[in-house]
């Protein structure tokens, strides 16, 4: 039986450091460093890292939206770091 995902999981500090977390979990598995039941483990931990991950780019993408707002509420669309593609 797999294990379920645990709730009391520990999130990390910051964003980078749940990147970090991920990578090393990804690179343990794919090289084979671990057993079958310490990989499920970590393939836990790494969904719980990836909600994670998206959770806070999520609030970031809300807060960009809220910064993006004109006087009157409207959303102006300009384009990430102010060039224009033409």
């Amino acid at each position: 039986m797999l294990p379920m995902a645990k709730k009391n999981q520990m999130p990390p500090k910051d964003f980078a450091e749940a990147l970090k977390e991920l990578e090393e979990i990804v690179g343990q598995i794919e090289r084979g460093e671990v057993g079958l039941e310490e990989s499920l483990a970590k393939y836990e931990r790494g969904s719980f890292l990836i909600q994670h991950c998206m959770g806070v780019l999520n609030e970031a993408e809300k807060k960009i939206e809220v910064i993006a707002k004109g006087p009157d509420g409207s959303l102006k669309a300009e384009p990430v770091g102010g060039e224009v593609e033409g």
